[in-house]
């Protein structure tokens, strides 16, 4: 990548173009492996240069060089930087950049937890059906992706969000804070010592990757991503049997949804109904996986 360093930030008059430097850029990230190499070079430039990714197509544009915006100064070198993150050390675009967008919400987001990912939206979407005025948990919350997509579509809801990791909470309560939705934030492991917590349904997003699978996961997740928030023992099933275990014991949680790994639906089913949930179906992504077991209890 060859971006040329000037005095000023963003300067209209000198440094780089935006297609070039964008174009560099995108030939580093993808000689790395990178799977979007043109998005993650423009979601980059975009956040160095503090404008909507949108601006930069107008920035690139050679027939409005009055409207173009170059890349210079401290921009190319923060540039730099971010782009040797993402092809070098494989950082996931969203811990470089500082956040993430989930639903209507844009999410902080760092090391402290899990990366969005689209497919959780389907907790969200599955949660948006419970009854007006429900007491809903999101267990195993990360950065509060769940529990505050929930609140601002459903402000009904009576949200609380748990955690194992104390770093994931602080992380989730900051983005509660800054986007003044109220949830109340719970440090637990899974059930443990929320037994006095009223609740009518719960959703999770639990550790799921088998430690099997750990060498095969991309550099992204492997590399930066919190290994307790991954990985769920040798058949990636262990957090879930736990679960299954201490939901038994709690008839008045009568609505269960819980997000699962490829193949783990059918098994994670029976351990649902083991623990007297007598209703249960599944949601698939997009890949057509059948990603999120739903369970309820009317008996």
């Amino acid at each position: 990548m060859s971006i040329d360093a000037d005095a000023h930030s963003g300067s209209l008059e000198h440094g780089t173009s935006v297609r070039d430097a964008l174009d560099g850029a995108v030939t580093a990230i993808a000689a790395a492996g990178c799977q979007t190499p043109r998005l993650d070079a423009e979601v980059l430039l975009a956040h160095v240069l503090g404008v909507p990714r949108e601006r930069l197509m107008i920035g690139s544009c050679a027939g409005a060089p009055e409207r173009a915006l170059r890349v210079s100064g401290p921009a190319t070198r923060a540039f730099q930087e971010a782009v040797r993150r993402r092809a070098v050390e494989r950082e996931p675009v969203a811990y470089i950049v500082g956040h993430r967008g989930f639903r209507r919400l844009q999410l902080a987001v760092d090391r402290r937890a899990l990366v969005p990912r689209p497919e959780t939206e389907l907790l969200v979407e599955v949660g948006l059906g419970l009854p007006a005025g429900a007491r809903v948990l999101d267990l195993a919350t990360g950065c509060g992706a769940v529990a505050l997509a929930l609140k601002d579509e459903r402000p009904d809801l009576h949200m609380s969000a748990s955690d194992v990791s104390a770093g994931a909470l602080e992380l989730a309560a900051e983005n509660g804070r800054r986007l003044q939705l109220e949830v109340r934030w719970l440090h637990a492991d899974l059930l443990e010592g929320l037994e006095q917590l009223e609740l009518d349904a719960l959703l999770a997003n639990l550790p799921y990757v088998a430690e099997s699978e750990r060498a095969q996961l991309a550099p992204e997740i492997r590399r930066h991503e919190p290994p307790e928030a991954l990985f769920a023992g040798a058949d990636g099933l262990s957090a879930l049997r736990a679960l299954a275990a201490q939901l038994a014991p709690r008839p008045e949680l009568r609505f269960v949804a819980l997000e699962v790994g490829a193949g783990q639906a059918r098994t994670v089913a029976e351990l649902v109904r083991a623990a007297g949930f007598d209703a249960i179906r599944f949601e698939r992504d997009l890949a057509r996986i059948q990603r999120v077991v739903i369970a309820e209890r009317h008996t």
